[in-house]
């Protein structure tokens, strides 16, 4: 099992921060190795919903099962992929810092090998983990602040 978090300020308020991360059709723009996203389910957005994403991470090319299992208007969204040996958690959650800011934070709780050689399989993975869940959290307060007109510092762009 392991946890990976982040948090950054993002400048742009919260309606937009969470309005931007909900649209499934960003998703390929900010989830670090998404190249298609597909809903596999009637829900688009929200509680329930489903997608089927293909990801690329150098050679690995996994298929992962992803439904939205926690969603709170302006605050939380949820994710679970399943596909192959992994299985992950990601959550963004977003809290107002006031003045058209709010914080960002992404957490990826996954499980991990079992075994003998545990340790050797997942040294390499929780790395490819981290550095996937770095990539996404910066993309995504990149975008947002993109739309909402800002630049990385606060300015009007």
């Amino acid at each position: 099992m392991g946890f990976i978090k982040y948090a950054s300020d993002v400048t742009a308020p919260i309606t937009v921060a969470f309005a931007y991360a909900d649209n499934p059709r960003s998703m390929t723009e900010w989830l670090a190795g998404a190249e298609h996203v597909s809903r596999r389910g009637e829900a688009d957005r929200g509680l329930g919903a489903q997608y089927g994403i293909r990801f690329r991470f150098g050679l690995w090319r996994p298929v992962l099962n992803c439904e939205v299992t926690e969603h709170r208007q302006d605050a939380v969204i949820g994710y679970t992929l399943v596909g192959g040996p992994l299985t992950a958690c990601l959550t963004l959650r977003f809290d107002p810092l006031g003045r058209g800011r709010s914080v960002l934070t992404s957490e990826l709780d996954y499980t991990g090998s079992r075994g003998f050689a545990a340790p050797l399989r997942d040294r390499p993975r929780k790395a490819l983990l981290r550095n996937a869940l770095r990539r996404s959290e910066s993309r995504l307060r990149a975008a947002i602040e993109e739309l909402h007109g800002t630049d990385l510092v606060g300015r009007l762009a």
